[in-house]
């Protein structure tokens, strides 16, 4: 098993500008990562995530998420799942503007009484879903929690170099993109595994072939069929990994 981050729980809070909720869904989440639980909780940059960001789409796989919609669009929530997995939990604020009898908020830079009266909602159900997810046991090989329903959530909706693609949200995984049967796929945690595996004296060699394998198969889905692939490919880039490291002669 390698070192990797605690389990910390990501918020990826819709970016729309236009409406009062969009405000709402971004003061909400600012609220619960820099006052309420700054050390169990990060951002995920939405228009980072859904241009490509590989480091925020490798920690929507790796951790359970928090989707913050705005209104029955559900564009975080439905981006979250496209490219990392379905979210651990979905809120959606106008469905808790309305079922806590609050008037519309106004204002989209400027929010009204109802407005901020939303945001404190919407953080605090934020609050009690962090809470509830870091008891919970999350699944790094699916990517799901594995008692999922006990959750009261509302609605769910050759060699490469390492890459690492943290945004100021800070959000970024080691990951490493590989070709497998001339298809890129990006392995999370994949350089944390080598650096394990050399630091311990393991060289690149059939006797290792199934260690790695397992180990990578914990953070990542091998899919059924691909495990002899998967191995050949995993002793390649390791063996060019520990080249990387030695020292220039």
């Amino acid at each position: 098993m390698v070192d990797l981050p605690k389990k910390k729980v990501g918020i990826v809070a819709c970016s729309g500008e236009e409406l009062p909720e969009g405000t709402i869904t971004r003061l909400a989440a600012l609220r619960v990562l820099e006052q309420l639980r700054p050390e169990e909780t990060v951002t995920i940059c939405l228009p980072l995530f859904l241009a490509g960001g590989e480091g925020d789409r490798a920690f929507a796989r790796f951790y359970p998420t928090i989707a913050v919609d705005g209104c029955e669009l559900r564009c975080a929530a439905r981006g979250t799942e496209m490219y990392s997995g379905k979210p651990a939990a979905s809120i959606v604020v106008t469905d808790l503007v309305e079922q806590h009898g609050l008037e519309r908020p106004q204002g989209a830079r400027h929010l009204n009484d109802a407005g901020m009266k939303a945001v404190t909602l919407t953080a605090n159900k934020v609050l009690d879903l962090v809470d509830e997810l870091l008891e919970k046991k999350w699944s790094r090989r699916t990517g799901e929690l594995i008692e999922l329903e006990a959750i009261p959530v509302g609605q769910v909706a050759g060699p490469q170099e390492p890459v690492e693609v943290p945004c100021s949200c800070n959000t970024g995984i080691p990951v490493r993109k590989v070709m497998v049967d001339g298809q890129q796929v990006t392995l999370v945690a994949l350089p944390l595994i080598f650096e394990r595996f050399r630091e311990t004296g393991k060289q690149p060699s059939d006797g290792i072939a199934r260690e790695l394998l397992d180990t990578v198969k914990i953070y990542n889905p091998v899919p059924s069929g691909a495990e002899e692939t998967y191995t050949e490919m995993l002793l390649r880039e390791y063996a060019a990994y520990c080249s990387e490291k030695e020292p220039a002669a």
